[in-house]
């Protein structure tokens, strides 16, 4: 009978426990009495035990609510229901509201929200407007007029502009720009030797160009941390140049000896068909003496007496080369 009872006793105790733990789940006592001690004005069961029907996590709600109330801020519970049902950080909105009401920010819920919903951290930008955050560009290298180069880094003071966070362009755009900056202010610079002078001009003359349009920040100093001197690219530019024009000078060189080689081949081969032509000329002299000979136009005489005038020539002409022999020799 003790054991029926013990048993009776088990099954009935079950679904009780069961049944609190889930009353428990579905209606937060302890949240409840937190919020109306705190001063907030939440219902148990259309707001409570609603939030656990609609997925909603009641703590989160209900604390946001409560640091909302003791700053001052009226954040509607449907609201801050709404952010967390589309996946925004709830906490994290209320808190940057708290941070921009006590900073004198003028910043919404729905800006909080958007802001957050957009991906970026509405908390740390928040305090980037109440105290600006530095940024240091990488080495940017630039040439000014006298071919000298300089290598200069940048530190961007700048704090976010709220009304600009949601679609606006980063840090990246901000160093971007910035470096694109320094380059046309070196490069428009008459000697380099003026910009290690006066280094304030290039930030200057960036700041100037209004380089934070379009971004998510505010641009409020550029200061130049280091400017140092590079290579001598003018000097280096001028001897490839040089080197490029005695390749150049080589190559048209040798295309006139080619040319002039080419000629005198020309000149060798019409020189030696020349020569063809006298030898072939001259082997038809005995033919035509022998014809003369035959026709009776020539006679033996005529014949002596133009061998001695050839033999004559051919004195002369050795005379003549003897002659020119000494003078060189005499010369040398």
């Amino acid at each position: 009978m003790n054991d029926v009872m013990g048993q009776l006793g088990i099954f009935i105790i079950i679904p009780i426990i069961f049944f609190i733990i889930m009353l428990m789940y579905f209606v937060p006592f302890g949240l409840y009495i937190t919020a109306y001690f705190s001063g907030v004005k939440i219902r148990m069961f259309k707001d409570l035990v609603g939030m656990r029907l609609r997925k909603v996590s009641p703590p989160v709600i209900v604390r946001s609510m409560i640091s909302a109330s003791k700053a001052g801020i009226p954040v509607e519970s449907d609201k801050l229901e709404a952010h967390y049902l589309a996946g925004g950080n709830v906490i994290k909105v209320v808190n940057a509201l708290i941070s921009a009401s006590k900073a004198n920010l003028p910043l919404t819920f729905e800006k909080a929200a958007a802001i957050d919903l957009a991906g970026r951290d509405v908390l740390e930008a928040v305090k980037m407007s109440v105290l600006p955050k530095v940024i240091e560009t990488p080495l940017v290298a630039a040439v000014a007029k006298d071919g000298i180069q300089l290598k200069a880094i940048a530190r961007i003071t700048v704090r976010t502009n709220i009304e600009r966070l949601v679609g606006g362009a980063g840090e990246a755009t901000i160093l971007a720009r910035v470096g694109e900056g320094i380059v046309s202010t070196i490069g428009s610079s008459a000697s380099h030797k003026d910009v290690l002078e006066n280094p304030d001009s290039i930030s200057k003359v960036v700041l100037a160009k209004g380089l934070d349009a379009g971004t998510a920040f505010e641009i409020l100093s550029i200061d130049i941390a280091d400017v140092d001197v590079g290579v001598n690219i003018g000097a280096i530019l001028q001897t490839d140049q040089a080197e490029a024009d005695l390749k150049v000078a080589r190559a048209k060189a040798e295309e006139r000896r080619a040319a002039a080689v080419a000629v005198e081949q020309e000149m060798t081969a019409e020189v030696q068909k020349m020569r063809a032509k006298v030898v072939e000329a001259e082997a038809e002299i005995p033919k035509a003496i022998a014809e003369a000979f035959r026709s009776g136009n020539l006679g033996i005489m005529d014949y002596y007496n133009l061998r001695n005038i050839q033999a004559d020539t051919d004195m002369r002409n050795s005379i003549s080369d003897e002659g020119t022999t000494k003078d060189k020799g005499t010369d040398g």
